[in-house]
């Protein structure tokens, strides 16, 4: 994939997709990809204020979002921003509130194209942390357990 930046982060290297005006993903890349500097105004902002999360968890992102995604995704996706940094929710509570299935909003917690900023760490398992980036162990968690001590500051 093109990547318009790849950003070096406390667990590996994000790369940044985007377009002039809108981020539309986030993959997280292994600690030994190469970083690549911004190729654009905007995806150096994004850079920027990743950085500044990174730096600040209470930090506020500002950028354009363009996640592609089915109508259903895009509510739960909407759903995880509303979740306040420190916070969790768990699959079944989110599910409730937006009278669904748990499975479904598991399913779109996997499918979220912009990671951190949509904060899809957030939502958990009833008795655990549950999967993480479509994985049930491994680095995928430790980038989860990662995000959320990151948060609790």
């Amino acid at each position: 994939m093109d990547y318009q930046a790849k950003l070096a982060v406390p667990f590996g290297v994000l790369g940044i997709h985007c377009d002039e005006r809108e981020l539309l993903g986030i993959d997280f890349l292994t600690a030994a990809e190469k970083t690549q500097r911004p190729t654009s105004a905007f995806a150096k902002t994004v850079c920027e204020q990743l950085l500044h999360y990174f730096d600040n968890p209470d930090f506020q992102f500002t950028v354009p979002l363009k996640p592609a995604g089915t109508p259903k995704q895009q509510k739960v996706w909407q759903a995880m921003l509303r979740i306040p940094r420190g916070e969790t929710r768990s699959y079944g509570e989110l599910a409730a509130a937006l009278k669904s299935g748990a499975q479904a909003v598991g399913q779109a917690c996997g499918a979220n194209p912009i990671p951190i900023i949509i904060p899809c760490h957030r939502v958990v398992g009833k008795s655990g942390l549950g999967g993480f980036m479509r994985h049930a162990s491994g680095a995928p968690l430790d980038i989860r357990r990662w995000l959320l001590a990151h948060e609790q500051r």
